[in-house]
């Protein structure tokens, strides 16, 4: 499990709340897609996949698969979801983040 005192990186982060922006749709490609298209930067497939892995695997996103379609020759979508701790994680982040903001409301 993930250390709550480590905190998140800004990747993480970003891949945490796509996630929980893209709901029933947040699998691998439409995760990539979505983060390129917000930070306005080319991002690979590796750069979202072993984050998410290491995610998966310490509590913070769970993922199912979803129905095999024909579209993808009969494979099924891996989504993904924030657990609880991946919630609090987020509010811990943000809440942390909020206060650095405070002091500069005029930038």
């Amino acid at each position: 499990m993930k250390d709550t005192k480590k905190g998140l990186t800004r990747n993480e982060e970003i891949i945490l709340l796509s996630i929980l922006k893209l709901r029933q749709d947040a699998y691998l490609v439409a995760l990539v897609d979505h983060i390129a298209g917000i930070t306005g930067k080319r991002t690979s497939v590796a750069t979202i996949y072993f984050p998410l892995s290491r995610l998966e695997e310490q509590g913070v996103i769970d993922s199912q698969f979803g129905e095999a379609t024909a579209v993808r020759g009969g494979r099924r979508k891996k989504i993904y979801s924030v657990t609880g701790m991946g919630f609090k994680l987020l509010e811990e982040h943000k809440r942390i983040s909020d206060l650095l903001w405070k002091d500069f409301s005029e930038i």
